[in-house]
């Protein structure tokens, strides 16, 4: 990955000489998971003009495109994603807008040494993606952080649909399904909680270091309608099927889940928002 900042002279068009006319990106009602978390991450975030932003696991550009609304034409914000189709896809909602966000592909636990410090590090459900070494994923990131500057970050933490795990185990226990069962209680212990990124933090030297949970509600039907979710799916419902060696069963196994919905619902997720700030020397 071959990143360069240059100086850019325009003026983007609702940008004033009193700042920011009127948002033309703000962040997608349509979208009930990205959005919630992004909010979680802007509540954290302090953001002000000519601002040095780097946006880890950007995936389609929430909340990128928003951030570099606020920083404005005189700031810069890089956003790397390890997919080359997410990349392209953002490219391609940008157009020739925001000039100074730049859409890059690459993998944010090994970013290039040659990388400038930026003010603020940004990741929406981002930590997630850390594994298996999270603490060293962050390490790393952390020496791209200015001093003074911040890093913030979401994630699904432990307690995440916490009523689903446990009728996927209690269900495995009835069915003797053993190597199974001790499969997801090796996933669900690695989840990172709450705890997990406060300490991780701190143990970096982090000053003013906050993490807090906001609890999300996620709607679903049964049958095929929980088992398709593209939300559950996508994130979560692949994580029990890797459970199984056999698909066949696996396929039994959840379809049984799917229809018995209200021994687990309502879902809920924990946004989880870790902020940290780089010392000053």
């Amino acid at each position: 990955m071959v990143i360069q900042f240059t100086s850019v002279n325009f003026s983007y068009s609702i940008w004033t000489e009193r700042g920011c006319v009127k948002p033309q990106w703000p962040l997608p009602e349509n979208d009930t998971w990205s959005t919630p978390f992004a909010e979680a991450l802007l509540n954290h975030l302090e953001l002000f003009p000519g601002a040095t932003v780097l946006d880890v696991a950007a995936g389609s550009g929430i909340p990128a495109f928003h951030i570099a609304e606020q920083v404005g034409p005189d700031g810069q914000v890089l956003a790397v994603d390890i997919h080359q189709h997410q990349v392209l896809r953002s490219r391609s909602s940008q157009g020739r807008q925001l000039p100074w966000l730049k859409f890059e592909v690459g993998d944010m636990r090994q970013l290039p040494p040659d990388l400038p410090r930026f003010d603020r590090i940004t990741g929406n459900l981002s930590f997630m993606f850390f594994r298996p070494n999270r603490f060293g994923a962050l390490q790393n990131l952390v020496r791209f952080l200015k001093p003074g500057g911040q890093i913030v970050l979401t994630f699904p933490s432990l307690g995440t649909f916490d009523s689903l795990w446990n009728q996927v185990n209690r269900a495995m226990t009835e069915r003797g399904y053993e190597n199974e069962r001790k499969a997801l209680i090796e996933y669900i212990e690695e989840r990172p909680s709450a705890d997990d990124a406060r300490r991780w933090l701190q143990e970096l030297g982090m000053e003013k270091v906050e993490v807090k949970d906001y609890p999300l509600k996620i709607a679903t039907g049964p049958g095929r309608a929980f088992l398709e979710h593209p939300l559950l799916r996508g994130g979560f419902l692949d994580d029990i099927y890797e459970c199984f060696k056999d698909q066949t069963l696996a396929e039994e196994f959840m379809t049984d889940i799917s229809n018995d919905i209200e021994s687990f619902t309502p879902l809920l997720a924990q946004r989880c928002a870790m902020s940290g700030w780089q010392p000053k020397p």
